[in-house]
């Protein structure tokens, strides 16, 4: 037998290993190489072994079978902050079958290369949070099926392509915090029908807003060109949009009056801030103001010729215009206030919640498609009585209420739980109808002007989704409010149960009414109570439900209180009917907040509450808590739902592996769905000044179903 020379015995030894890994394994090796930190390469990196056949099993690495190839192919690398510095190689584009790229929140560097799109299969390519530079590669469409596209965070330059057009499958573009320039071309919007997300902001972008962003009627979340420097008018083809867009225009050199049609009537002035030239409608800017003050400029000049013409002066006519213009508004007036009070005698829905104590309301639950606090909205302060410093007598709130302090202690009573402020009752009175009692801390007897004025405001807080407040007590060692007893425990408890087991399955329309209902009782909250309260802590616990599901929102107005009667604030419980009906337990951390609540010293807003409710949102979604409870060790909890939810979507996870199990079944209500993990999105953005108000948001979930 012929023996093979040395060398060539050596070549072969050495071929071997390389020779059996898969090709898609030997495209991989390209990434490895391409990182240039060596001690995060020996980590990051440690099982990816170029003597296997196959990188199936390699870290970040995810394959599939398919019917084209006989072995799993790699359909998706992910390998998002691990440290890693170094260029993306152009290899990767070899992958046929990768579905998803992920190195977001590293430090590569360099261009994305032009061939990474040689991988007609990519569906998404997260690249975000790094420090890439040079151009948009052209070829970035040639891969039809491409959906999520994020590059934001890094230093890429030069002009948007105009064949973004042919993305014709792209849903979310979001190119922020870059270093993008020119205009933003016109051709690309009306053929990106799939298109949910655009985000160009923090970029260089100049010239006008092209009209036909107003024909993406897909588009959810908030279009945001904020801090650029964009010009010009707005067009009113903005207002198209559907109305669940949130606008994000700030920073830019737009001017002109905001139009008032569409998708801008739901805009707040955040949405416009820092733009000089703009004028109307959220903002402080009248744009008479602005006319007037350019009419009189022009006007100011020396008259041509040295003769005046007779007629009415200027300021006479702008005298006579205010005149007409009063007139007009106080005829619309009185029409307005005919009109509300010939509804109001029928047997119309009315928001002030003004029913009799112990009697149920089955009317039709109140929206709020067109808040305006009007009187309508608002409670008569004539209801109120301004009292002289009562002590050791029971002061009702409600004049329907009519009970004596000795008949309430008389009653029949149950402990409904414990809590750093002392006990809950339920108190059954003698005409049968139950009542909360909670018992505050000892102290405050110098505060008692604040501790009615306080009780008082909450107490003219009058909504069909809004705990009651009928009456209170004061005295130096005793202070008791007592509010309506809602029978069907909390959002909480119907969601888990009360031993981690929920007794209750929430069907998909109930948890929509819900969501609702809880909407509508914080927009009013925000917008027409007295004090225009700010919750502070909205979470499951603090929505109760009656035997219809109706939701009741509790607890608002608590933090002051507790800070006049009681030595410990930070132990409060609920008290206006916001009690578990089960014993109480000190909460820890509330994984309910908004980023910024969680920084010590931050002042409560209303974009706080905003953040809660769209966390509750998407538990009602999901049926995931955000936060692991010690009562509730069998529900399955998620450390940061938000951002398992962002993720999700992101990676286009299927909606049947989000949503709760216990609604699978519900195919009719999947695009309902959708829609609700929009706006809770919405609620949940990170910068509190794009989050929609809550007004907004009730009006979003009111068109859902309907």
């Amino acid at each position: 037998m012929k023996k093979l020379p040395l060398f060539l015995l050596l070549f072969f030894f050495l071929l071997k290993p390389a020779v059996s890994l898969s090709p898609d394994g030997l495209s991989l090796l390209s990434l490895k190489s391409a990182v240039d930190n060596s001690q995060v390469l020996s980590s990051t990196f440690s099982d990816w072994n170029e003597n296997d056949t196959t990188p199936c099993n390699w870290s970040g690495v995810y394959c599939t079978n398919t019917t084209a190839s006989p072995e799993p192919r790699v359909v998706g690398i992910s390998l998002p902050g691990r440290n890693l510095r170094g260029y993306i190689p152009s290899e990767l584009g070899t992958l046929n079958y990768l579905r998803r790229l992920s190195l977001r929140n590293n430090h590569f560097y360099g261009s994305i290369p032009d061939q990474l799109f040689n991988a007609t299969s990519l569906r998404s390519l997260f690249l975000y949070g790094n420090n890439l530079s040079g151009p948009l590669p052209p070829s970035i469409c040639n891969v039809y099926g491409l959906q999520n596209v994020d590059l934001s965070g890094n230093s890429l330059s030069g002009s948007l392509l105009e064949n973004l057009k042919d993305c014709k499958q792209l849903k979310r573009l979001v190119l922020a915090r870059n270093k993008f320039s020119g205009e933003i071309p016109y051709g690309i919007w009306p053929g990106l029908n799939n298109l949910v997300q655009l985000d160009l902001s923090s970029n260089g972008f100049n010239g006008s807003i092209p009209g036909n962003i107003g024909e993406l009627k897909s588009l959810s979340g908030t279009l945001n060109l904020s801090y650029n420097h964009l010009s010009g008018k707005l067009p009113i083809s903005l207002g198209d949009l559907p109305v669940t867009v949130s606008f994000d225009l700030r920073n830019n050199n737009l001017s002109g009056e905001i139009p008032g049609k569409g998708s801008f009537a739901n805009q707040g002035p955040t949405a416009f801030l820092n733009n000089p030239l703009l004028c109307g409608f959220p903002l402080q800017k009248s744009c008479e103001d602005s006319i007037l003050s350019r009419s009189g400029s022009r006007n100011s000049g020396p008259k041509s010729g040295g003769t005046e013409k007779k007629g009415l002066s200027q300021g006479s006519i702008v005298l006579i215009s205010v005149a007409d213009a009063a007139g007009v508004v106080l005829v619309g007036l009185i029409i307005v206030y005919i009109y509300w009070k010939k509804k109001d005698s029928s047997n119309s829905c009315s928001c002030t919640g003004k029913t009799k104590f112990g009697r149920k309301d089955k009317g039709k639950l109140c929206s709020f498609t067109s808040l305006a606090c009007t009187d309508r909205f608002r409670n008569e302060d004539s209801e109120f009585e301004d009292h002289e410093r009562v002590e050791g007598k029971l002061v009702a709130i409600d004049k329907s209420f009519t009970f004596e302090l000795d008949e309430l202690l008389r009653a029949s009573a149950y402990v409904l739980g414990k809590s750093g402020l002392g006990i809950v009752y339920k108190v059954v009175l003698g005409n049968g109808v139950p009542v909360a009692v909670r018992r505050l801390g000892e102290g405050g007897e110098q505060r008692y002007k604040e501790f009615v004025a306080e009780v008082q405001a909450i107490g003219k807080a009058k909504h069909p989704n809004i705990v009651r407040l009928r009456a209170y007590y004061w005295a130096p060692g005793e202070k008791l409010l007592i509010s309506d007893f809602i029978p069907n425990g909390n959002l909480g408890s119907a969601m888990r149960g009360r031993n981690g087991q929920s007794s209750t399955i929430l069907s998909w329309s109930i948890r929509l009414k819900i969501a609702k209902g809880a909407a509508v009782g914080l927009a009013y909250l925000h917008e027409c109570s007295p004090r225009k309260f700010v919750h502070g802590d909205v979470k499951p616990s603090n929505v109760h439900l009656d035997n219809e599901y109706r939701p009741y929102i509790s607890d608002f107005g608590l933090n002051r209180l507790i800070n006049i009667t009681s030595t410990n604030p930070s132990s409060a419980g609920g008290f206006i009917g916001g009690v578990s009906y089960k014993s109480i337990r000190m909460e820890g951390t509330n994984d309910y907040r908004a980023p910024e609540a969680r920084v010590p010293g931050n002042r409560p807003t209303q974009k706080w509450d905003v953040y809660s409710f769209g966390v509750v949102l998407l538990e009602l979604l999901t049926g995931k808590s955000p936060a692991l409870s010690p009562t509730t060790s069998t529900s399955v909890e998620v450390p940061d739902l938000v951002r398992w939810v962002r993720k999700g979507f992101e990676e286009d996870i299927p909606l049947s592996d989000m949503i709760d199990p216990m609604l699978l079944e519900e195919v009719q209500g999947k695009e309902e769905m959708l829609e609700v993990f929009q706006v809770a999105l919405a609620c949940t953005e990170v910068d509190p000044e794009i989050r929609p108000r809550m007004k907004t948001v009730s009006e979003n979930l009111e068109r859902i179903g309907t």
